[in-house]
């Protein structure tokens, strides 16, 4: 990890990371507790191969349904990493960000096994100070915990 240009949270959750995975692969899941509410996803893909599509489109609580965010898996190794970059598109095609995209970044969830839980790890990855910083003033610590919330919540229903 890069200080200069990385963020990251780590946090024990109690659902086994058989679970995290699982709500973070499945698309009908992912829906369900990636965006912090009153923020929605809408609509999410997930093509679980290294190569694959990651893509997720965010309403806001006024209805306002935002630019698509489609990525590229990177590395998928089941129950314990999950990798993927807004840098590139599905196929390791690069993607074409133009001026409105204020940040490129690439995240990596590990898990690891903790008891009857789960070590989760969230780290984000930054092109530039400039997009960490962008970033981290969005509220990255507050938004990325209160969507993992929403993903135990969720799971321990499951």
């Amino acid at each position: 990890m890069n200080p200069d240009l990385d963020l990251s949270f780590e946090r024990v959750v109690d659902v086994p990371p058989e679970l995290v995975w699982k709500a973070w692969t499945t698309p009908e899941y992912l829906k369900r507790w990636f965006t912090p509410a009153p923020w929605k996803t809408v609509h999410a893909e997930v093509d679980l191969r290294p190569g694959g599509k990651f893509h997720t489109v965010m309403e806001s609580p006024e209805g306002q349904r935002m630019p698509p965010n489609t990525g590229c898996l990177l590395e998928v190794v089941p129950n314990r990493r999950l990798v993927w970059t807004g840098a590139l598109l599905p196929d390791y095609r690069p993607a074409d960000l133009g001026a409105d995209v204020p940040f490129v970044f690439t995240a990596v969830i590990a898990m690891e096994p903790h008891g009857s839980g789960t070590r989760y790890t969230a780290t984000v990855m930054h092109s530039n100070a400039g997009g960490k910083a962008k970033h981290e003033a969005m509220g990255f610590e507050h938004g990325w915990g209160k969507a993992l919330d929403q993903l135990v919540a969720l799971m321990k229903t499951v």
